[in-house]
């Protein structure tokens, strides 16, 4: 393999070792503005997307253990990358598709885990991971909170009935 095979190689191992995820997507059609939007919206997402020779970018996932490449890398594919959340980014894919109807999810991986087109869109219909960690603890705390309040009640009570009373005998003084 020539030497600039190599290090295009490298790189693309270096970024697939880098991240958790990453998807393959088809750009076909789309102009040089459009693509550069995208990588706009990826980057505040924490992502970023690469246009891959497949030769070169299959040896690469090889190398970094990704399974099940045969076939899979036709046409002209571009791979977005990230350190983040998987669900942000492809969110960010499957809105600019949306709007774009040239750019098409191709399939994904999740730590060495395949997902298809569509596995890659109900991720993207996910809530981020922030909200999903909000949600959560919603849910831990519902217990605790209503145990302090039954806790409460009966005292809580206890104090307007003598209240009331203290009233009464006040009035009647």
């Amino acid at each position: 393999m020539r030497a600039e095979k190599q290090n295009l190689t490298k790189e693309y191992l270096t970024r697939l070792n880098a991240s958790p995820f990453f998807i393959v997507v088809d750009y076909r059609g789309l102009k040089v503005s459009h693509l550069t939007e995208l990588r706009k919206r990826l980057m505040k997402a924490g992502a970023e997307i690469h246009v891959v020779k497949n030769s070169i970018f299959r040896i690469a996932a090889q190398e970094a253990g990704v399974k099940d490449l045969n076939g899979s890398l036709a046409g002209q594919l571009a791979v977005v990358t990230g350190q983040r959340d998987i669900s942000t980014a492809a969110k960010v894919v499957k809105t600019f598709g949306s709007e774009f109807d040239k750019l098409k999810v191709q399939f994904g991986y999740l730590n060495n885990a395949r997902l298809e087109a569509a596995d890659v869109m109900t991720l993207a219909d996910l809530p981020s991971i922030e909200v999903l960690r909000g949600k959560l603890l919603g849910v831990l705390n519902a217990p605790t909170s209503k145990l302090v309040q039954l806790l409460n009640t009966p005292a809580s009570q206890l104090a307007r009935v003598l209240q009331a009373k203290a009233e009464k005998v006040e009035a009647a003084a």
